[in-house]
C-alpha cells in the first residue's frame, strides 16, 4: 500500500513493514527517488519471507547461506553479536530502510532524505545539511500523539547515517527492562542490531519484573523459549542504577569497537546519554519540546 501523508511524506506499507519516506531536492529528482522507493518496495517482503528459515535461525560458526542483499545485510549487522543468542532478524528494520534509501539515491541526487521503518531510520545528507531527530522517552504512546522529549542533531559532517530504537515497548520483544534505547551509528542496520543488544543489557533481577517465554506470546518468535520482559513494576534506586550500568557498559564497549557513535537509554522516567554523538541531546529539546521541531520522529 502506498499513500501520501498530510506532511507530504510517502507512506509505504506491506504486512509488518511500514515505511515513512521523505526526500528533498529538485522536484524532478524527488519524483524519481520516490518512484524508485516504490519499485524497490514491491516484492521486498516476499524476498525476505523466501529466506525466513535462515533469517530466524541463530547465528553460529559460519554465516548462513543467504542470497538476497537485504538478508545478507541483516546477517552482516548481526554477526558481531553471535557470542550470544542472535538471529539476522535483529537488524531487519534497519536493513530494509537502508535498501530503500539506497535505491532512491541511485535514482536521483537528493539534498536530504530519510527512510523511517518503525523508528529505525536510514539518513542521507548532502554537504551543509542536517537533521534533528525527535526522541521519545517511551514508544508506548502512539506516534501521532507523542511529543519528543529530546532531539539529536545530526549534521553532514557527522558519520551518523543510521538511527534505531529498541526496548520493551517496541515492536519486538526485549530481554531487558529499558523503556527505550536509541542508538546512532554509521548505518541503520548496525544501529538496529546494537539498539537491541544494549536494550537487552539494561537488565536486573527483581520480583517486580515479570518475564515469559517468547513463544508463549508469539509462537512465531525467533526467540523461542527465551524469556522476555512483559512487565516492570516499581524498582529501588539501586536496581535502577544497576540496570543503567549494564546498558552503559554494553554501549561503551560498542563505541570503543567503532560499531556505534552514541546511545540514549530511557528507564523509569530517566535518561542517560553515552558517547559524543548524543551528549547534547537532552539540552537540545528538553522535556515538553515542540512536536514540530524534529525531522523524523522516533
Amino acid at each position: 500500500m502506498a499513500a501520501r501523508l498530510s506532511s507530504g511524506r510517502l507512506h509505504l506499507s506491506d504486512g509488518p513493514i511500514d515505511l515513512i519516506i521523505k526526500a528533498e531536492g529538485e522536484p524532478a529528482a524527488v519524483r524519481r527517488a520516490e518512484a524508485a522507493a516504490r519499485l524497490r518496495f514491491e516484492g521486498l517482503l516476499a524476498e525476505l519471507v523466501g529466506e525466513l528459515h535462515w533469517l530466524r535461525s541463530q547465528l553460529g560458526g559460519t554465516p548462513p547461506p543467504l542470497r538476497g542483499p537485504i538478508a545478507r545485510r541483516m546477517a552482516e549487522a548481526a554477526w558481531p553479536y553471535r557470542e550470544v543468542f542472535v538471529t539476522p532478524m535483529v537488524a531487519v528494520a534497519g536493513a530494509v530502510a537502508e535498501a530503500v534509501l539506497a535505491a532512491m539515491l541511485e535514482a536521483a541526487p537528493l539534498r536530504r532524505a530519510f527512510v523511517n521503518d518503525g523508528g529505525d531510520i536510514a539518513l542521507h545528507l548532502s554537504p551543509g545539511e542536517h537533521f534533528e531527530i525527535g526522541i521519545m522517552r517511551s514508544p508506548e504512546e502512539p506516534r501521532s500523539a507523542a511529543t519528543p522529549e529530546a532531539f539529536v542533531r545530526i549534521g553532514w559532517e557527522s558519520p551518523v547515517r543510521g538511527v534505531a530504537t529498541s526496548g520493551r515497548h517496541g515492536r519486538s520483544f526485549s530481554l531487558g527492562i529499558a523503556d527505550a534505547v536509541t542508538v546512532l551509528a554509521a548505518r541503520a542496520a548496525d544501529a538496529d542490531a546494537a539498539a537491541t543488544m544494549i536494550a537487552n543489557a539494561v537488565n536486573v533481577d527483581d520480583p517486580a519484573i515479570r518475564r515469559r517465554p517468547a513463544r508463549e506470546i508469539d509462537p512465531d518468535s525467533d526467540l523461542d523459549d527465551i524469556e522476555v520482559v512483559v512487565e516492570v513494576g516499581p524498582l529501588t534506586e539501586e536496581k535502577i542504577a544497576a540496570a543503567f550500568a549494564g546498558g552503559r557498559e554494553r554501549a561503551e564497549a560498542l563505541i570503543r569497537n567503532g560499531r556505534i557513535e552514541g546511545a540514549l537509554i530511557s528507564l523509569c522516567g530517566r535518561w542517560e546519554s553515552i558517547g559524543e554523538a548524543t551528549k547534547h541531546a537532552l539540552s537540545l529539546g528538553g522535556w515538553g519540546a515542540s512536536h514540530g521541531r524534529g525531522d523524523a520522529i522516533m
